[in-house]
């Protein structure tokens, strides 16, 4: 059942902005480099895509998207952006705080767009308001939502004494972690933290956390995590192990459950500043943006399935509730 559909109000100029200064400049073909772990076919790039569309910017028509930088490891970031730059990129879109990084480590010119945890507590950005350099985007609360999906966890498992968090340690300050543990102990958990920043090291931790006793399983922030999201799934499912994760989409596609900005609008709206920085604007001119709305989903099959009920109050406080 759906409950207050809640849509992203993420803030920007579009509808003040002079129809003039969107103007295409004729025969142009402009070139949009992309670097993030997922593939192409990722769905979010689906509602990018669009957004740029609605902007007048037509793959295949006046757009070029440089294919080089899907699916790309962070191994491979630096030497991804400088085929871009070399491509002649008008753009780079950055998925996560890594690739950001690396983008302005290979170049200080070319304007860098990206989704980032913490874009001005990274140095990604010198402020919102003025981000300096040459990259801006949007700043998606990451350590704060952590911290809340801490708090719905423990609504959502009553009774866990037990809890832990599967990390990126690439994404993750020590400062940040400790803070989530003293949050929990000081309510008589105790919160164990577990890394993965590869594929490959997702399903020895989540066995980790489990056999260290957790009752329950906080997926914090992380390209890497969210690109592999299929995979915890199937291992907690496998464990009967409850976890929450960043995004509301997590617990429509099989999550426990999600809450977060909604990452599909997030790439949705910020098709606008790409389009706008395809103009010739300066990333420095444009203000990093932030969510304003969050979606709380529980998937009452999934919770059914591990043998989960989930209290009364909190279906009532869904946003969604997946029967």
């Amino acid at each position: 059942m759906n409950r207050r559909k809640l849509v992203m109000l993420l803030g920007g100029a579009a509808a003040a902005w002079p129809l003039a200064a969107r103007a295409q400049e004729p025969d142009r073909i402009y070139r949009l480099g992309v670097l993030h772990q997922l593939p192409r076919t990722a769905a979010q790039f689906g509602r990018l895509f669009d957004g740029l569309r609605r902007q007048g910017f037509i793959e295949g028509r006046n757009l070029v998207v440089d294919p080089g930088g899907f699916g790309s490891s962070a191994q491979q970031y630096q030497e991804r952006v400088a085929e871009m730059v070399q491509s002649g990129a008008n753009v780079i879109f950055a998925g996560g705080d890594a690739a950001m990084r690396a983008a302005q480590e290979v170049t200080r010119t070319v304007p860098i767009i990206g989704i980032a945890d913490d874009m001005v507590g990274s140095g990604l950005a010198a402020s919102l308001a003025r981000p300096g350099g040459n990259a801006t985007g949007f700043s998606i609360l990451a350590n704060e939502l952590d911290g809340k999906r801490q708090e719905l966890l423990l609504e959502l498992v009553p009774g866990a004494r037990r809890m832990a968090a599967l990390v990126d340690p690439t994404t993750k300050s020590p400062e940040q972690l400790g803070a989530m543990v003293d949050a929990a102990r000081s309510r008589g958990i105790e919160v164990s933290n577990h890394s993965a920043s590869k594929v490959e090291e997702i399903g020895p931790a989540v066995d980790a956390a489990h056999a260290a006793g957790a009752s329950a399983l906080n997926v914090l922030a992380s390209v890497v995590l969210n690109a592999n999201r299929q995979v915890i799934f199937k291992r907690t499912a496998d464990l009967r192990m409850p976890a929450i994760y960043q995004f509301p989409e997590s617990a429509e596609q099989g999550g426990f459950a999600g809450y977060g900005p909604r990452l599909e609008e997030i790439y949705w709206q910020i098709a606008t500043p790409v389009a706008r920085l395809l103009h010739g604007e300066h990333p420095r001119d444009l203000p990093v943006q932030q969510p304003t709305t969050f979606e709380f989903v529980i998937n009452l099959k999934t919770a059914k399935a591990i043998g989960r009920v989930i209290p009364e109050a909190l279906l009532i406080r869904a946003d969604k509730v997946i029967e």
